[in-house]
């Protein structure tokens, strides 16, 4: 509990001297991102917050620049070695900026973090040395999957056969001595995000991965107002044909879109980057209480 909370006055601390505003945005909300694989709980009418991405693109859209937030979030049925219901992230949002200087934003965040500990560029995870020396490497999401499993998601896409060779064959194909970028997403698979100039069948969307643990989740921030709705239409249908779900169109969020500037977000797992610096093997073992304990 003393190293959680000496991360969290860390990570604080760098967004400060990067001149980000930290803000608050609700944990209960009228309405949450159409995301079919995403199942949020209910209060009332409203929903628990999966996530602050909205209120803070629509804060982004009102012109602050930089923005992060050190949010509790909740998914339903998310429970296991690395996840609980009630979770932490940390979101952060950056005007002018793209996918990869984010990308450079959590490599310099994670190297600050690991100063503060005194571990320079080097620490260690579950009997694992791991070099922090950046850049980190980086793959695509196609060369990755052709290596590992010999087919191309981007050519080829097919949603469940994608998630479950990226968690039981690309992912533990992963040098484990070194962070791990994967970038350039099926375009199906990012519904936020926009879409790589000259390749529409590629989201500009990555994610980090040290020591095995997904860390981070990047994107280029879509800023195209009638794609965003269509995008979240799509999700709405397949969330009530599938899961008999009904969730509203988030009308205000849509309304801020067309505001934005071209920007850059992503939301890092504050549970997993303690369980890094705790050299801990589950979120157990870094929460007061789980929801079992509770």
């Amino acid at each position: 509990m003393q190293r959680r909370a000496l991360i969290y006055k860390h990570t604080r601390d760098f967004f400060h001297k990067e001149g980000f505003l930290e803000v608050e945005t609700p944990i209960r909300v009228p309405t949450v991102a159409p995301e079919a694989q995403i199942v949020p709980f209910q209060s009332e009418e409203w929903f628990l917050s999966t996530s602050p991405e909205l209120h803070m693109k629509r804060l982004l859209a009102a012109g602050y620049g930089r923005l992060f937030q050190i949010s509790r979030c909740f998914r339903k049925g998310e429970r296991g070695r690395w996840h609980n219901p009630e979770f932490t992230l940390l979101e952060w949002y950056r005007a002018g900026a793209d996918y990869r200087q984010m990308l450079h934003d959590t490599e310099q965040l994670i190297i600050s973090l690991a100063t503060e500990h005194h571990l320079g560029l080097t620490m260690r995870y579950r009997n694992q040395e791991i070099d922090l020396t950046p850049p980190w490497p980086r793959i695509t999401v196609g060369e990755a999957f052709r290596r590992a499993v010999g087919w191309d998601p981007i050519a080829d896409p097919d949603f469940s056969r994608f998630d479950a060779d990226l968690v039981t064959k690309v992912i533990p194909s992963f040098a484990l001595d070194r962070p791990t970028v994967l970038l350039d997403y099926p375009a199906t698979m990012a519904s936020l995000a926009r879409l790589k100039p000259g390749e529409p069948g590629v989201a500009e969307r990555a994610e980090v991965f040290v020591g095995g643990l997904e860390l981070a989740n990047i994107y280029s921030e879509l800023r195209d107002t009638q794609e965003q709705e269509r995008r979240f239409q799509k999700e709405i249908e397949q969330i009530g044909q599938e899961q008999g779900r009904q969730i509203t169109m988030p009308r205000r969020f849509l309304e801020a879109v067309s505001h934005l500037p071209e920007c850059g977000g992503i939301a890092l797992g504050m549970d997993r980057l303690v369980m890094l610096f705790c050299d801990a093997d589950s979120i157990d073992e870094v929460v007061a209480f789980t929801v079992d304990t509770a």
